[in-house]
């Protein structure tokens, strides 16, 4: 068994989840234009095209619905869609509307073409998306006046807005929210170039110097996401300042990333406990979630949602009927010989 401290999530830097610690950054760095988001060439050329059609109609822009990875962007695309659109903002997020009146009451707020972004969408109740409904396809709220007979339903009319909903489990939407959103994207995981040209966008602005190699050399170990790379960004400055010249290049990028543990491929020593865990006590696999979680002190569904999806996306883990298994890519980035149940592969 482990210690649970060497579990601590939220400590995790290349953890892809929004911390307390991002929100110091985060707001400053995000762009407020189309043009100057970096990576998701096809989403952006598409939503431009909409945009303009919108405006040029004098309409609101369709309900739209974000989904992919956390750290992507949806939150900072939700907030250039409504700049582009030259409309007010909202923000809010699914488990923050707990019932049908917290929805009316920020719905009845929204002035003509305004966005409300709701993050975590799947996350809201049937009972407000009930209420939900006819918003998006009526522009109306159907509320309920009084119990039992003397019951009755007022329909009150909304100025137009656009819904954004924003989710990283986009299958645990029901199928008629989903089905009430007429523009859908996929935000994909960012290649290292594009990767490298979000952090020296970044540094520009936080005032850091950073040139195209210890760019591209955070931005391979990022995972393909925005957020863990500015994160990387702030813990290598510290790195470049008090070892080097206060500029984050190739030797003193290659420095902090290795002090931090965080190897060529973005693998921190989390993951690579999770997979030596399974070959060292389990050869290999196939062996249970609840088993892993057990082993080594952590959740099964912490497990399931932050380590596993990126291990399994590059190939080092796999899901079988019978549990996980490493896979043989997975043993030869760890350096160990595969024995056991792993010659099965």
């Amino acid at each position: 068994m482990f210690d649970n401290d060497e579990m601590d999530y939220e400590s995790r830097i290349v953890a892809s989840g929004y911390t307390p610690e991002d929100n110091n950054i985060e707001l400053s760095l995000r762009p407020q234009r189309l043009d100057d988001y970096v990576g998701q060439e096809k989403v952006k050329e598409n939503l431009r095209i909409y945009i303009e059609a919108a405006k040029n109609r004098n309409e609101p822009l369709d309900h739209v619905l974000l989904y992919g990875p956390p750290g992507l962007g949806k939150t900072t695309l939700a907030g250039i869609i409504a700049n582009e659109m030259g409309v007010n903002f909202r923000v809010t997020s699914g488990p923050a509307i707990e019932k049908p009146g917290d929805l009316a009451a920020l719905l009845t707020n929204l002035n003509d073409g305004d966005v409300l972004f709701v993050d975590e969408i799947h996350r809201l109740s049937r009972a407000v998306e009930e209420v939900l409904y006819p918003a998006m396809e009526d522009n109306a709220l159907d509320i309920i006046i009084g119990k039992g007979p003397s019951a009755r339903s007022i329909r009150l009319d909304l100025k137009r807005f656009t819904l954004i909903g924003a989710t990283t489990r986009a299958g645990q939407l029901s199928a008629p929210l989903r089905d009430r959103f007429g523009v859908l994207f996929r935000l994909e995981l960012y290649t290292p170039e594009e990767l490298a040209g979000i952090i020296k966008r970044s540094a520009g602005i936080l005032n850091i110097v950073a040139d195209d190699d210890g760019a591209l050399e955070i931005a391979s170990r990022s995972r393909g996401t925005p957020r863990i790379a500015n994160r990387l960004l702030k813990r290598a400055r510290d790195f470049a300042e008090v070892f080097g010249k206060g500029v984050i290049d190739l030797e003193s990028a290659r420095l902090a990333l290795n002090r931090l543990e965080i190897d060529e491929l973005g693998l921190d020593n989390i993951d690579r406990l999770l997979l030596s865990s399974i070959i060292k006590f389990y050869k290999g696999g196939p062996v249970g979630l609840e088993t892993i979680a057990a082993a080594i002190g952590e959740e099964a569904i912490t497990i399931e949602d932050v380590y596993e999806p990126y291990l399994m996306q590059i190939g080092f883990l796999s899901r079988t009927p019978r549990g996980r298994v490493v896979t043989p890519a997975g043993y030869a980035h760890l350096g160990i010989p595969m024995e056991g149940q792993q010659r099965l592969f």
